[in-house]
């Protein structure tokens, strides 16, 4: 009898968006359910149109299932859209969409986003991504998030307004000093 092929899962901490070589690292942590969330995604958005070059960003899940009953199967949904390429579209349907996440609704956005996968709905029901978004969640809990959405930027907490002008200057900030202690390295070379 023949093995079934092993894939290998693409986890949510290696799907990154932007520049690949950016100097700013933006991380957030949140839900698909979460009004908050929501409105912090579209901060991101604006983020990354305004720094192509500078800023890159990662979404990590932080599905607050006891308010949110459907925040985890959505997380579910967009890893498995990942494995097809797919995350960033159907992180951003899930988003425009956060009122319709049962399973049936899930398997729509995913088509409607392209996602090809026959195993789609069977991978979903039998939780076959749960582990990897609970790896998301345990990770959270280890740097002290207890309520979401929650920013790290190059891997320190971001405790100010999320805004995009609030935002803005802390990346300039961080640009600024990368910028500096470039210049010193190539004087000193």
């Amino acid at each position: 009898m023949k093995k079934a092929e092993e894939v290998e899962v693409i986890p949510s901490k290696k799907i990154i968006v932007g520049n690949a070589n950016a100097p700013v690292t933006l991380v957030m942590f949140g839900d698909y359910e979460s009004i908050a969330t929501g409105k912090a995604n579209e901060v991101v958005k604006k983020i990354l149109a305004a720094y192509p070059e500078e800023v890159k960003f990662n979404f990590r899940h932080f599905p607050l299932v006891q308010v949110h009953q459907k925040a985890h199967k959505a997380a579910e949904a967009s890893l498995a859209a990942a494995q097809e390429g797919k995350f960033w579209e159907m992180h951003n349907e899930l988003f425009a969409n956060r009122h319709s996440l049962g399973t049936i609704s899930l398997k729509g956005h995913a088509r409607d986003v392209g996602v090809k996968s026959k195993k789609f709905l069977e991978e979903l029901l039998s939780s076959h991504y749960g582990v990897y978004i609970q790896d998301d969640l345990k990770e959270g809990i280890n740097r002290g998030i207890t309520d979401i959405p929650v920013f790290f930027i190059n891997d320190v907490r971001y405790k100010d307004e999320i805004s995009l002008k609030a935002m803005s200057a802390h990346i300039e900030g961080l640009l600024k000093k990368d910028k500096s202690k470039s210049k010193r390295v190539k004087s000193v070379a």
